[in-house]
This record gives C-alpha cells, sequence and structure tokens, in this order.
C-alpha cells in the first residue's frame, strides 16, 4: 500500500507544480501591474507560463497531428486513423488517407514501449505516408488498464506483434524503433516456425539493443550493475486511486522521465532557462521549436512493472535474444530459422543509448539467411533520435529503407520516377 501512497504522492508533487506555475501566470498577469512597469513582473509571468506548461503536459497522451495529407493530384485528402485490432494493451491502428489509392508498400511501424506514447514516431510517420500505407503499434498507457486486464510482460509483447503481423499478411514491411528491436526480431523468427506463410516481406531494424553488450552505454552499464531486487524496490509503485488502473504494479513514466532528464541535465536546464527568457521578451510561440520538442517528450506513459523488469532481466543481463535462448509462451525461439525475410539494421554513429554494434548483432543471428537478404547502415553523426526521426532520417535514412523495401517487395515496386515524385510530396 505504501507504494500506492508513494505513485499518488508523485503526482500530488507534479500536480502542485503545475498549480505554482498556473498561480505565478495569474497573478503577475493582473491587470493592476501594468501600471506598475516591473522587468520582475514579466520574469514571474514567464516562468509561471513555461512550469504550467511543463508540468501539465507530462500526464497527457500528444494528439498525432496527421489531419491532411496533400497527394499527387495536388489536393489536400484528410487522413483517418483506424483501429484495425484493439487489445487492452496496445492497438494496431492505420493512417488511412481518404480517397487515395493504396499504396503497394504497407509498412507496419513498430514503436517503442519505453516511456513515451508512440506518438514519438509521429514525423516518422508523416514521412512515410508519402510513399507508403503506414500502420503503427499504439501501445497502451498502463495507469489506464484495469487490473483485471491481467499482466503484460515481454513474452505478451511479442505475441501482440505476432498477431499484428499475420492481421496484415505477408507483404507487410517491417520497421522497429528502439526498444522494440529485439522482440520484432523474435516475433519474425516465431513466425517462420510456427506460421511461416504469415511472415512479413522485410524487416528492418532502427536501434535496438539487440546485443547490449556489444557495445555498452550508459544505459547498459546500468542494468549490468543493479540488481533485480533493487529495481523492484526502487522503481515499482501501485497505480493511485485516481486512475482505471488502481492497484496495478507499474514502472511510472515520471520516473523514466526523471532518468530520461538526469542523463542531459545541463542541456535541459538551459533549454528551459532560454525559453522563459523568450517568453519574457515576447519572442516565444505557442508551436515554436522548444514547445513541439518538448511537449512529445514531457509526456509520458507508465509500463507495467512485469514489462519492465522482464526487458531488464531478460534483454540486457540475461541477454536471451542475443545469445538466441528467448522463450515466448514455453516456446524457444530460433532465430536462425528465419530464411526468407529481409533483414536491415541501422544504427547512428554516435548513438548513446543504442551505440553502434548492438543492432548489427541481428545479422549474426540470422543464420538462415544468405547475405543477399542482409543489409545494414551505420548514419555518420548521427545520434539516437536523428536515426527515426531527424534530419538524418529525412536526409539519407528513410531513401535507403524504401529502397530495402522495394528490393525485397512481394509485389511490384512504384517506378523510379513515380518514387522520385511522391517523395516531394509534403505532409501537411
Amino acid at each position: 500500500m505504501r507504494y500506492m501512497m508513494t505513485y499518488d504522492l508523485m503526482e500530488a508533487t507534479r500536480n502542485t507544480n503545475q498549480w505554482m506555475g498556473a498561480s505565478a501566470l495569474a497573478l503577475a498577469s493582473y491587470p493592476i501591474f501594468s501600471m506598475i512597469p516591473n522587468p520582475a513582473i514579466n520574469w514571474m509571468a514567464a516562468w509561471g507560463e513555461v512550469t504550467e506548461r511543463t508540468f501539465q503536459r507530462m500526464v497527457v497522451k500528444p494528439d498525432w497531428g496527421i489531419r491532411t495529407f496533400t497527394c499527387e493530384d495536388g489536393k489536400d485528402h484528410l487522413v483517418n486513423i483506424e483501429t484495425v485490432v484493439e487489445r487492452p494493451f496496445g492497438d494496431l491502428i492505420h493512417f488511412k488517407v481518404s480517397g487515395r489509392e493504396p499504396k503497394p508498400r504497407k509498412v507496419l511501424l513498430v514503436a517503442p514501449m519505453s516511456g513515451h506514447y508512440a506518438t514519438l514516431l509521429r514525423s516518422t510517420v508523416k514521412s512515410l505516408l508519402i510513399d507508403c500505407e503506414v500502420y503503427i503499434t499504439d501501445w497502451h498507457n498502463a495507469r489506464d488498464i484495469p487490473v483485471s486486464a491481467g499482466k503484460f510482460d515481454i513474452e505478451d509483447y511479442t505475441l501482440y506483434l505476432v498477431d499484428f503481423m499475420r492481421e496484415m499478411g505477408p507483404e507487410t514491411h517491417v520497421i522497429a524503433v528502439c526498444q522494440p528491436v529485439p522482440l520484432t526480431l523474435a516475433a519474425t523468427a516465431y513466425l517462420a516456425e510456427q506460421d511461416p506463410d504469415a511472415q512479413p516481406s522485410s524487416l528492418t531494424l532502427i536501434g535496438g539493443p539487440v546485443d547490449p553488450d556489444a557495445a555498452p552505454t550508459e544505459v547498459t552499464d546500468f542494468g549490468a550493475r543493479v540488481t533485480m531486487g533493487q529495481l523492484e524496490e526502487t522503481m515499482i509503485q501501485r497505480v493511485g486511486f485516481k486512475y482505471p488502473g488502481v492497484g496495478r504494479q507499474v514502472y511510472p513514466g515520471l520516473l523514466q522521465l526523471a532518468s530520461f532528464v538526469s542523463m542531459n541535465s545541463d542541456r535541459h536546464a538551459s533549454a528551459f532557462k532560454e525559453q522563459i527568457t523568450r517568453v519574457a521578451s515576447g519572442e516565444a510561440s505557442e508551436h515554436d521549436a522548444h514547445n513541439r520538442f518538448y511537449d512529445e517528450y514531457l509526456a509520458v506513459m507508465d509500463m507495467t512493472a512485469e514489462f519492465y523488469l522482464s526487458t531488464v532481466e531478460r534483454i540486457f543481463k540475461e541477454r536471451e535474444i542475443a545469445r538466441n535462448v528467448f522463450v515466448v509462451d514455453g516456446h524457444t525461439v530460433d532465430i536462425g530459422k528465419i530464411t526468407n525475410v529481409a533483414v536491415k539494421t541501422v544504427e547512428g554513429a554516435k548513438d548513446d543509448i543504442s551505440a553502434p554494434g548492438q543492432c548489427i548483432a541481428a545479422l549474426d543471428l540470422c543464420t538462415g539467411l544468405p547475405d543477399s537478404k542482409k543489409a545494414s547502415h551505420v548514419e555518420p553523426g548521427a545520434g539516437h533520435y536523428g536515426i527515426f526521426a531527424g534530419k538524418s532520417w529525412r536526409d539519407n535514412i528513410r531513401p535507403l529503407v524504401l529502397e530495402f523495401i522495394d528490393a525485397n517487395s512481394r509485389t511490384s515496386p512504384p517506378s523510379k520516377s513515380k518514387r522520385a515524385a511522391n517523395s516531394n510530396v509534403a505532409a501537411e
């Protein structure tokens, strides 16, 4: 029970900070102060505005914000988000462009469940929507899932991916980003043994920890240092009475956010100081670069305790994927059974979360694949975020991924001229 109280205390602290920011903004904005010009009043209002927004967005799921799309006909078409498969812990959704003929490339984007919502991949979705039919895994916040829905660990996660791939069919091209990379590889291998006809056409693995020991980082060092008992004692709490998942054991998103911020605390502190200065001087706007980034970065979700703990223990400590001994639903998955699914790995040369070497380890595990179906790319100068959503993705990696998809498609790829024309069309 004390951990449920800890969860509520943490939420109360967040709520208090939001209230303090709102109060400071309201007080400093009181009309009478306009009679006494004072820079301190402007600074107080700016601090309040930034503080209120900062703590408010920590508990709000961001909107996808993809409403229209300009197609080859020059017209704006509405984008409808359709739920294809609905499950307690996550859905498979489709970004359907109304009035547009279905694109031959069908892509399943596997979003990470690592503290942020799937909307973290919004820019990735928009860039792929130009040339592809885009589907994505939309994971749910554990605090909103009743205890009656049961558990959800990495085996359940893998089986969700298996079901999503079955639903989409063998013409699918899967792109996994960060955390789900090893589990997506395992799900594909599971299908290779259990349901070969449901395997996707290709698998693109971006910046994921297939073998965490291949290139240690601060993240992997932390996993090696702490014991499972220490993690369970210090990181796991029970959802408080405010949410539908009351009583469920979770790794709170606010704790995960604290870990994210602590890794680059000086950079974040500087960013917020500069934003307060911009607000005070009237140079900030609702959708400026700071707000666009932090609206997403600060929006965090809880993970189930069993998912978080099993990830640390089985992926990072025991290295079950790296050693090819991962067990799903009582079945030991053999990654070497993948024989006709093309696999490409993408890494960033300056990735400090999944360093170069961790992801490319997947190719050594695919012993049943010929070299002609294996590919890899290391993007010079790119960090973790850049390889799936930044300039490196837009300018270099995305074109390579589309070429890889076309080269391994089981349907006729679009012509080069049409592909070039489509690439010039921008999503709104």
